[in-house]
C-alpha cells in the first residue's frame, strides 16, 4: 500500500511510523468512576493483544493509558517479528529443565502467528511482510547460529534455513556477513498501524480506551481499583501492562526491570530498485551480537536502521552520529544519503532475560520484561494473561513459575552492572569468541 503523505507526527513522535500512522483516533480521558470485568494498564503490545482477546471471549474490558495508544515501544520499535525469545531455548533447559525447554519451544512461533490471524481477521494495514534473519559477522557468531538452527529443528521448525557463506546473500546483499539462518515465520511490519488496528478491532467489539489518563495507583483488593488523576475503574480483575513505561502505578513491579534505550533512524525514499539489490528477500535482518543492529525496508523504500543501548533509559544526545557509522558499514554505498527520521524508545529488561509474567494478588496479574522481544512475545503473553482472568492457566504457569531474579547490585548499581556486562560482551564480538 501506499502512505499517506508525510503530516504532523502521531502524539508528537518524531518517528517513521507516527509521520505516517494510519487510523488516528483520539480518544477521552478517563474522568469520574468507571466499572468493567477487567481493567488493563497500559495500551501498548501487551495490553491491547490482552484487551482484544479478551472482548473476543466476551468480558467487558478497559484500557487505560498515560499517553496514547502505541505511544511507548509498541510504537517506536523496529517493527520486526522474531520468533523466540531474548535466551535460546537451550538456556532454557540449562536453567529449568527439559521440560520447560518443550514447553516454551511449543509456543515459541505463537506471537508471530497471532499477529498474521489478526492482520487477515481484522484487516489491519499494517504492512506486513513475511521473513526474518539473523546474521553473523565471523566464525565464533555462525557456531552460534548453527546451534540455534539445530535447536530451531530440533523444536520441529525445520523450515528454518541455515545460509553459509554467499548464501546469505539472498536476504541482505552485503559484504559484512559471513552467514546466517532465514526464518520464513519471522517477518517485518508498521509496528505502530499494528497496535491502532489492534484498538480498533478492540473498540468495534465493544472494549473502551481512554488515554492521556496515567495510572496513579492501583488497589488490590479482591475488588481492584484502578487510580488516575481525574477518576478511576472499578474491576474485578486488572492487567498490568506497563513495561518500560509503566513509572510508579506499580513501584515494585518497575523496579524489578531496567528501562534500555534503543535508538533508530530512518532514510529518504531511496526507491524500489536500490532496496530490491540490498533486500532481495524482503526480509528483516538482525547481526549476533550482543547490541544488534537490526534494520529492514519499509513499504515506500527507505531503509529503517537501529542499534545501541543506553541503560537507564536515557537517550543518546546524537543518535544519528550513533548509528550512521553502523549503517555504513553494513551499506557503504550509502554514504550520502539523507536521515529524515531520528528517534529512540525504552524496552524493559529483566536480569534473566525471561519475561516477567505472574499476580501480585488473586485478582491483580502482571506481564513485562521482553527485553527486546516484545514484537512477537507481547502478543503470545497478552494471550496468556487472557487464558488466566478465564481460568486456563496451564501456559500461563510456564512463565508464572520462572523464579524472579533481581539485578546485581539492586536499583543503585543496575546499570553499571550491566554496562560492564556490555563491554566484556562487546569486546568478546570484536575480538571473534
Amino acid at each position: 500500500m501506499e502512505h499517506a503523505p508525510i503530516r504532523k507526527p502521531y502524539a508528537g513522535l518524531p518517528s517513521y511510523y507516527a509521520a505516517t500512522a494510519n487510523r488516528v483516533t483520539e480518544r477521552p480521558q478517563l474522568r469520574g468512576e468507571e466499572r468493567c470485568d477487567v481493567a488493563v494498564v497500559g495500551a501498548g503490545f501487551t495490553g491491547m493483544s490482552a484487551a482484544l482477546e479478551l472482548a473476543e471471549r466476551g468480558y467487558s474490558v478497559i484500557v487505560v493509558e498515560g499517553e496514547r495508544v502505541g505511544w511507548g515501544a509498541s510504537g517506536r520499535n523496529g517493527g520486526q517479528l522474531v520468533n523466540g525469545y531474548s535466551r535460546q531455548l537451550s538456556e532454557v533447559r540449562k536453567h529449568y529443565g527439559a521440560e520447560a525447554e518443550r514447553q516454551f519451544g511449543e509456543i515459541a512461533r505463537e506471537g508471530s502467528d497471532i499477529i498474521r490471524e489478526r492482520v487477515a481477521k481484522y484487516g489491519i494495514e499494517c504492512d506486513l511482510r513475511d521473513g526474518n534473519s539473523i546474521v553473523g559477522m565471523h566464525d565464533a557468531h555462525m557456531r552460534f547460529l548453527r546451534g540455534r538452527v539445530e535447536e530451531w529443528h530440533r523444536h520441529g521448525y525445520t523450515d528454518v534455513e541455515l545460509l553459509e557463506g554467499d548464501a546469505i546473500r539472498k536476504v541482505v546483499n552485503s559484504d559484512r556477513y559471513v552467514g546466517g539462518y532465514y526464518d520464513p515465520r519471522g517477518g517485518h511490519m508498521h509496528s505502530l498501524n499494528y497496535v491502532l488496528g489492534e484498538a480498533a478491532a478492540f473498540e468495534a467489539l465493544g472494549g473502551r480506551i481512554f488515554e492521556q489518563s496515567r495510572v496513579t495507583k492501583v488497589d488490590r483488593s479482591a475488588r481492584p481499583v484502578v487510580h488516575t488523576a481525574q477518576g478511576h475503574i472499578v474491576a474485578n480483575k486488572v492487567l498490568v501492562c506497563g513495561n518500560a513505561y509503566l513509572g510508579d502505578a506499580a513501584p515494585d513491579l518497575s523496579g524489578r526491570i531496567l528501562p534500555v534505550s534503543s535508538q533508530i533512524i530512518g532514510t529518504e525514499i531511496l526507491g524500489k530498485e536500490l532496496l530490491d539489490e540490498l533486500f532481495p528477500a524482503n526480509a528483516a535482518v538482525e547481526d549476533t551480537r550482543y547490541i544488534p543492529d537490526y534494520y529492514r525496508r519499509t513499504a515506500d523504500h527507505r531503509i529503517i536502521y537501529g542499534g545501541g543501548s543506553v541503560y537507564g533509559g536515557i537517550d543518546p544526545a546524537n543518535i544519528t552520529a550513533k548509528i550512521m557509522p553502523q549503517l555504513l558499514q553494513t551499506f557503504p554505498q550509502l554514504r550520502n544519503v539523507k536521515i529524515d527520521f531520528v528517534w529512540a524508545g525504552n524496552f524493559a529488561l529483566t536480569m534473566t532475560r525471561y519475561p516477567q509474567v505472574g499476580r501480585v494478588s488473586d485478582s491483580v496479574y502482571y506481564s513485562q520484561g521482553d527485553s527486546g522481544h516484545g514484537v512477537t512475545t507481547t502478543q503470545m503473553l497478552g494471550r496468556r494473561l487472557a487464558e488466566a482472568i478465564d481460568g486456563q492457566l496451564t501456559k500461563f504457569d510456564v512463565f508464572a513459575r520462572l523464579p524472579y531474579i533481581p539485578f546485581v547490585g539492586g536499583k543503585l548499581l543496575r546499570v553499571p552492572y550491566c554496562v560492564i556486562g556490555s563491554w566484556y560482551y562487546g569486546l568478546r564480538d570484536k575480538l571473534g569468541i
